[in-house]
């Protein structure tokens, strides 16, 4: 998965084979040709912890022999690691030692010895002083974090990328950090934040470790969907210069954002079934595919009803080349939940739409909350008077 400006970070490549292979909806062949590359990958690279969990998840079959192989290549480079640790203490100076350190916790991380790595990266850290070297190890423990989908050590690392930049930093490393922490937003179900974080670093993507640029864009289209207003939309995405050089070569994604914007209903469906097939197959995407389904409906559907009043259910499922069934219960599920402002009449056959008064749900709020602000005071008033 390599792109002209930077390479993908192997692991991550890896990571992906590993949840295709997994998966239920992969076909068996294609599952043949990924069982060979994951196991090709793992024993290239000495991987004997990952191979122990993949022969114990039945991902891939046990041999001892090159289990015994792959230990003994490690012990071997650890010991030579070691060595080289211990000249730069007594020969060289703390750059060097530093050096030495780094290599360690690399070649542990290449290895798939998650512990271990996290362990070498904070000794490394400890005979770190540049804020911007510091930062780099971050990034390795947040690539450990997306390998592993350990969210709460990505969380911890964000946080702690954060309280680094401020004792200073550059912007290019901030700028990569924004993608970081947009993918890990996605992948917890935040897509108002992730897309902000995205759509913020369009301009100035660098981070080819996580993905490819042209999946960065599906990524940032994916997310504003759902989290814009329409005119923001079109500002950020739909007249978006870096976007529009890259979404035609991402199949029905164009269309997908296009019919959309420009009211095509039967387009947008077509796309959008032709878009479910690559969010399902989404390491990052594939847990909130229900979700995100669900809430791309609600944004086209309120689109949609926002230009009437009233509306045959008829008119409604021509728009959308559906049948007057599908509409109705869709409709149906989406009012009941609360998600559309409208009601059927379903002897007429006509949906009639009630918008919410923005005045009168402030009024309404307000109220409530000089309401529970009075109790708190009184109550308050009862402890002193104690």
């Amino acid at each position: 998965m390599d792109s002209e400006e930077g390479t993908q970070q192997p692991h991550l490549v890896l990571a992906h084979k590993l949840f295709l292979l997994r998966h239920p909806d992969v076909q068996d062949i294609e599952k043949v040709r990924l069982k060979d590359e994951v196991f090709a990958a793992v024993k290239s690279d000495d991987m004997a912890p990952l191979y122990e969990t993949l022969v114990a998840d039945s991902v891939l079959e046990s041999d001892q022999g090159l289990l015994d192989s792959m230990r003994a290549k490690i012990d071997e480079e650890i010991k030579k690691l070691d060595e080289k640790i211990a000249d730069a203490q007594e020969n060289l100076g703390e750059s060097e030692v530093r050096e030495a350190n780094l290599a360690k916790s690399l070649y542990f991380i290449r290895i798939g010895d998650k512990e271990k790595a996290l362990e070498q990266l904070k000794v490394t850290e400890s005979k770190t002083v540049a804020v911007g070297q510091k930062m780099d190890l971050v990034f390795y423990t947040l690539q450990l974090g997306f390998f592993y989908m350990d969210f709460d050590l990505i969380s911890k690392s964000i946080d702690k990328a954060k309280s680094l930049f401020e004792e200073g930093g550059d912007w290019e490393r901030k700028n990569r950090l924004k993608v970081y922490e947009g993918l890990y937003c996605m992948s917890t179900r935040n897509f108002k934040k992730a897309a902000d974080l995205f759509l913020d670093s369009i301009s100035t993507f660098t981070t080819y470790e996580l993905f490819p640029y042209d999946k960065f864009i599906f990524y940032t289209v994916l997310t504003s969907i759902i989290s814009l207003d329409r005119v923001s939309l079109k500002q950020k995405v739909v007249d978006a210069p870096e976007i529009l050089t890259v979404i035609e070569k991402i199949p029905y994604l164009s269309e997908f954002l296009n019919a959309l914007y420009d009211c095509q209903y039967k387009s947008f469906f077509v796309a959008f079934a032709g878009l479910t097939e690559q969010i399902k197959l989404d390491r990052y995407l594939q847990p909130h595919f229900r979700y995100f389904m669900r809430e791309v409906r609600i944004v086209v559907y309120s689109q949609f009803l926002e230009s009437y009043k009233s509306v045959t259910i008829e008119a409604m499922a021509k728009a959308f080349g559906v049948t007057v069934e599908f509409i109705d219960l869709e409709l149906s599920r989406f009012i009941a939940a609360g998600k559309l402002h409208c009601k059927i009449d379903k002897v007429a056959g006509v949906l009639e739409t009630n918008r919410p008064d923005a005045k009168n749900a402030l009024y309404q709020a307000t109220i409530k909350q000089g309401d529970f602000l009075l109790n708190r005071i009184q109550k308050l008033s009862r402890v002193i008077d104690l």
